[in-house]
């Protein structure tokens, strides 16, 4: 692991872990975040692997906060923990995930109720359980597979379906320099942004894969996609067998390809040998 007290240095690491039940089938995966060029830093990651009801559990997940750092840090502290301890997690994993979801953001709300600014984050996840992988995707924060296919769909404001649900509820969108639900959030979906509840909500979409099917995946902060497309972002690293390596390759590309936003990625690549 890479540590270092520069704010500006890229912060980096990860590890290796076997499949629930398996000494052969194993993933590394490995993590990179950068600040850029950006005053402060609002992304925030978390790879953690635990055992529930006896079965070994992997999650990752990037969060990338708008509006300051509560949101996505609270995410970092508390949204891994809620699911894991959903009482269906283990035999209702996708029911599990959108009611914690659901739940993590009302807790946030609750305690936001003292901050006059608002603040809010996107959340791209993914949960290893067996041999399942299971991505659920809120806002603009992107999971992207080895045959350059997303396994998650961006929440834009202009998305016709995701414009079609905010007026329903009331809200509009407006072109001030990108398309923005009430002329403020340039995304559609997000944990917290409180002032702007119900248009923009923390509704997972969820998309399930076999692992046995998938070499990698790369989850990333807007800061990456913005510059980078899922083709290039999987040519970058499809010979890179290290995912920590991998990781910081594509900040590093991200950068030198002019982002101007955080940069925060994690990778996790399987050998199912």
């Amino acid at each position: 692991m890479i540590s270092n007290r520069d704010p500006d240095a890229i912060f980096s690491g990860g590890g290796i872990s076997f499949l629930n039940g398996s000494r052969t089938a194993k993933f590394n995966y490995g993590y990179s975040s950068f600040k850029g060029k950006r005053a402060s830093m609002e992304d925030f990651y978390e790879t953690r692997i635990s055992e529930v009801d006896g079965q070994m559990v992997a999650f990752f997940g990037v969060f990338d906060g708008h509006g300051g750092v509560r949101t996505a840090e609270y995410l970092k502290n508390n949204l891994f923990k809620n699911l894991s301890s959903h009482p269906d997690f283990i035999r209702d994993t996708k029911t599990a995930i959108v009611e914690a979801f659901r739940q993590t953001d009302a807790d946030y709300l609750h305690e936001e109720k003292a901050h006059q600014k608002d603040a809010g984050s996107t959340a791209s996840t993914a949960v290893l359980l067996g041999d399942r992988l299971l991505v659920a995707n809120v806002g603009d924060s992107r999971v992207v597979a080895c045959r350059a296919i997303p396994l998650s769909i961006d929440h834009k404001p202009d998305r016709s379906d995701e414009r079609q649900r905010i007026e329903e509820a009331g809200g509009f969108i407006i072109w001030a320099g990108t398309w923005r639900v009430g002329g403020v959030l340039a995304v559609s979906r997000a944990f917290g942004d409180k002032l702007l509840k119900p248009y923009v909500v923390a509704e997972p979409e969820i998309q399930e894969e076999e692992i046995g099917g998938v070499e990698f995946i790369i989850v990333a902060s807007d800061g990456l996609w913005n510059v980078l497309s899922n083709k290039d972002a999987v040519a970058l690293v499809q010979g890179i067998a290290d995912a920590e390596a991998a990781a910081r390759k594509l900040i590093q590309e991200a950068y030198a390809r002019g982002s101007h936003d955080n940069i925060t990625c994690v990778v996790v690549r399987f050998d199912n040998s």
